[in-house]
Formats: C-alpha cells, structure tokens, sequence
C-alpha cells in the first residue's frame, strides 16, 4: 500500500470519527454514530496493520484475547457499574501509550537513531499524560467501586506538593529532549513520578465530583494517544486523540459549569471545599413519611408531575417501570417530564442512558435549567434516588462540600416524594433537609419497587 493510499484511508477514517461524534450528540442518531466510529476505527487499525508488516500471528491472539476479555464486560457489567468501565478504559488508554512511547524510545535509541527534539518532547508528553491517566484512572476506579482502601485523602500542603511535582516531571520531560545519552532511565523516573502525580490529583477528590473527574481523564487518554500519534508519526491516531482530547475538555467544561467549580480545581485536585455541616440528627428532625397508596392519591389529582432520577435509580434498575408510570400517567391525560441534572449519577449522562434504554421519549427529558424554571407549576415532583443534585444546602450554606453548586429546585414544588432506601447521605456525605421540609414526603424502599407499587396503586384506584 503506497504512502497515498494510505493517506486517503486515514482521511475517511478520521470523517467518520468527526460525523460518528455528531451522531452522538443526540439519542436517536446515537447507534448510527457509534458504528460510524467503530467502522472508521475498524479502517484506521487495519490499515495501520498492513502497512507496518507485522506478524499477524500475534496480533490475531491478541484480537481474540481481548475480544473474549470485552464479550465478558459486556455481558456481565451492570449500568450501575459503567463509570467504574468508563474509567478503567481511561487508564488502559494512559497505560499504553506509556507502554507505546516507552518502546519506541528504546527501539530507536537501541538502533543508534538519533532523535530529533520533536520526538522528543512527543515522547515525554506521551510517556507523562499517559502515567498521569493511568494511575488517576485506578484511583477513579477504586473511589467509584467504593473500595476502602481509596479514600480522600488530603494533608498539609497537598496543592504544593503536587505543583512541585508536576514541575519536577516537566523538567525530566526536558532533560529528556537534551540529553537522548540517558533518555531511557530519565523517560521511566518521569512515568514513575506521573504515576505518583496521577494519583495525588484524584485522592483528594470527594465521589460527588467524579463526573468531573471522569470527563478530565477522558480527555487525558485522548491527548495521551496524540501525543503518540506525533512518537508513531501516525496521522489517524493524532487526529482521532485529539477528538477525543477536545471533547473530553469540552464535557469538562460542561461539568465544571454544572458544579460551579473552575477548571483549575479540576486540575489541581482541590474540587471539594472544607467546612462543617450541620449533622443527620438536627437535620431530620420532621421527616414525614408515606405509603405507596398515598401517591397514587397526590398523582391521581395531579396536572403535571417531574420526575427527579439518580443513582438510586440505576442500582434499583427501575427505569422500566417508571416508563410504565409515565405510561400510564400519560394515557390519564398527566403531564410528565424528567429533570436531569448534568452530574447525576456517576458520570456524564448516566441517567438520559438508563431512560432512553427504556425507551422514554427524548423530549420528555428537561435540562436543569430549563426544568427549574417551570418546577414551581409542578404539582408533584418526584425524587428517585438522588441526593446531591437536589440538596438545598448548595443554595443555604457556603460551608457545605456542595456549596454554590448548581441544583434541581425540587423543593419548589408544591409536593415532594423522595423514595430512597433509608435517609443515607450521597457522595458528598451531608444530609439533605429537603427530606424533613414541610413539603416533602419519604417513600422508603427499593426505587424500582415502589415505582412498581405506585403504579399498581393507580390501576387499582
């Protein structure tokens, strides 16, 4: 295959990442974008595959490993789990481009090649956005999973720390660029303290803000593979990197508005600001509780009903059966919309994912901003298993790890049921006094069952 050829398959290939990304950006044209990008992944890697001359041997084991390896997850993973998938894809992204650009310096410097100062500095920026995204990515992972050995953590110092070690890594990135003599051992002490770097920006961040976090390292991974796109002197690999790098800012951004915070805390690790809160016992002092009878009375009166969903949500996988509330609320002439916060859940769109699975229509599904000015007409507004997003404390108390972020104002609603499973706190681990306000009401329980029992209540009334 000729250098043209080439050249022309990359070019198509990088035309259907651009349109598959348009694709996504919508629910209806979302399948269609995605096989748009698969197939002009499918081009660029095979391509790629033929004009290096590799043993296929290898390659074919691999193809079959790792298919057998994504067949697994697909089949296993849970939608409640797919941030925690979201985030390990990052790091396997950081980790090979280290790996990638790690080789290639060996490989050329083993030969005697001389390197110019653009491969150079490719190769440092590959080998250190690469590590930061790696070991970022795991600690992502074990914050999402919940594991309890990933706690935040934060000391004394903390944001100087990891400046001087971002400093320190920048400076062994140059020295890499002029003294190739000892580019080996100064490339693996930079990845090695990017791991350390990776992993001191992402402790310190509470779960409410891994939304954010997840977005930013997205964007890490795709900057990564530009980079080495620019070590490989791969046209398709730059292009498709950076998309992903633009976008992932782009969403970063997104989510920075949604949570009022600033790039820079992103960056710089410090997204949870510190202070007291006031404790569960004096919050829930007037906590009312219901039944799912008496739902059905306050929906069967209604005109207009929102619906609130979160995490609680996914885990209770009760999207199905509040398509047939929605149905059915719909056919008695109610009108029902969703409100959706751009955090809720646990990464960017989770749950217009687990809706439009359920096949609820698109349109019924209101932006925050958009669903807050209209909340006040709501006649009832139900909370499904979120938490943060809908906590008055980000409006009331500057003290609070959510304060000045922006929230659903559920509780201008003239009734609200919150169905929850007990008055556990969210991410952010304050208690919510939506929960104990005059017009609110706690259905406690399973998400899914009691939208299950509300709507058989309304068949049966």
């Amino acid at each position: 295959m000729n250098a043209a050829t080439q050249d022309l398959i990359y070019l198509v290939a990088a035309v259907l990442f651009i349109v598959g990304l348009k694709g996504l950006t919508h629910p209806r044209t979302a399948v269609r974008g995605n096989l748009f990008g698969a197939l002009g992944m499918l081009l660029a890697a095979v391509t790629t595959l033929f004009v290096a001359g590799l043993s296929f041997v290898y390659i074919i084991v691999g193809v079959v490993i790792g298919a057998m390896i994504g067949v697994v997850l697909a089949v296993k993973i849970q939608m409640t789990a797919m941030p925690q998938l979201v985030a390990l894809f990052n790091g396997f992204g950081g980790g090979a481009s280290v790996l990638v650009a790690g080789a290639y310096l060996y490989l050329r410097l083993s030969r005697g090649e001389t390197l110019t100062h653009a491969d150079s500095i490719a190769t440092a920026a590959s080998g250190l956005i690469g590590a930061v995204t790696l070991s970022g990515s795991l600690v992502a992972f074990g914050k999402l999973q919940e594991l309890n050995f990933v706690r935040d953590i934060r000391f004394p110092g903390q944001q100087v720390a990891n400046l001087l070690l971002t400093l320190i890594c920048l400076a062994l990135g140059g020295l890499l660029v002029f003294y190739p003599d000892h580019a080996n051992l100064i490339y693996w002490i930079m990845a090695f303290l990017g791991l350390a770097l990776g992993i001191l920006l992402v402790i310190s961040i509470g779960g409410a803000d891994m939304p954010v976090v997840i977005a930013l390292l997205n964007s890490y991974s795709g900057l990564a593979a530009a980079a080495t796109g620019f070590v490989l002197s791969n046209n398709v690999l730059i292009v498709s990197g950076s998309l992903v790098g633009a976008s992932g800012l782009i969403l970063t951004r997104i989510m920075c508005v949604a949570m009022n915070r600033s790039l820079g805390a992103v960056l710089f690790g410090t997204l949870a600001p510190s202070g007291s809160s006031a404790s569960a016992d004096e919050v829930y002092t007037n906590v009312k509780s219901t039944s799912a009878d008496e739902a059905a009375m306050l929906l069967e009166v209604s005109s207009r009903v929102v619906i609130i969903p979160g995490y609680g949500m996914a885990v209770a996988q009760a999207q199905h059966a509040v398509r047939d509330l929605t149905n059915l609320l719909t056919k008695r002439g109610i009108e029902v919309e969703f409100g959706i916060h751009p955090v809720a859940g646990r990464m960017p769109g989770h749950m217009n994912v687990l809706l439009a699975e359920a096949d609820i229509p698109y349109e019924r599904l209101k932006e925050m901003d958009q669903i807050n000015t209209t909340l006040e007409t709501a006649d009832v507004a139900i909370v499904l298993g979120a938490n943060d997003v809908v906590n008055p404390v980000a409006r009331t108390d500057p003290n609070s790890p959510i304060a000045g972020m922006p929230i659903i104002d559920v509780d201008k609603a003239r009734t609200v049921i919150v169905i929850k499973r007990s008055l556990s706190p969210g991410f952010a681990k304050i208690p919510n006094p939506l929960f104990a306000a005059d017009n609110a009401l706690m259905l406690f329980g399973d998400g899914r069952q009691a939208i299950v029992d509300i709507t058989k209540a309304l068949q049966e009334g």
